[in-house]
């Protein structure tokens, strides 16, 4: 029996995927691996300014490289279980862009205000939440696992 793109696998009462994904999950695929790309490009970008330019506090600039390392790896680490239908997904994936929305909105007030960063950081992450809570989306990583 087949359901929401999967086959319903009566002897193990699992899903099994058949190779065809809507096109909202690979969206939501396609998205959470370009933030991961990104924030790995300003992850190696922060390392060659720690080497190429004096920081005022050397500490506080290889914290926020292993920060945005961390927040890559992390990243990754959503966008392939995303592609496995693992149900814990949807809640990493709302954190990180409600953290992407502060940051976004941050962006658009205060003395150093960037509204072009804002917008490029709060356009993807409303897009993404929308993608997470679509009904076909809701379908696809819906697997829990048993262990």
């Amino acid at each position: 029996m087949q359901i929401n793109g999967f086959v319903w696998d009566e002897a193990v009462s699992e899903p099994r995927a058949t190779g065809r994904r809507h096109p909202s999950v690979l969206a939501l695929i396609a998205l959470v691996g370009a933030e991961c790309a990104l924030l790995t490009a300003a992850t190696i970008y922060l390392v060659f300014e720690i080497i190429t330019a004096p920081a005022s506090s050397i500490l506080s600039a290889v914290a926020l490289t292993v920060l945005t390392a961390i927040a890559a790896i992390w990243l990754l680490v959503i966008a392939v279980n995303i592609s496995r239908g693992r149900a814990w997904t949807r809640g990493a994936t709302v954190v990180w862009q409600v953290l992407q929305i502060a940051v976004a909105i941050g962006s658009f007030q205060g003395l150093f205000a960037r509204p072009d960063i804002g917008w490029l950081l709060l356009i993807p992450s409303l897009v993404v939440l929308g993608l997470v809570f679509s009904k076909p989306v809701s379908a696809a990583i819906s697997r829990r696992d048993d262990s």
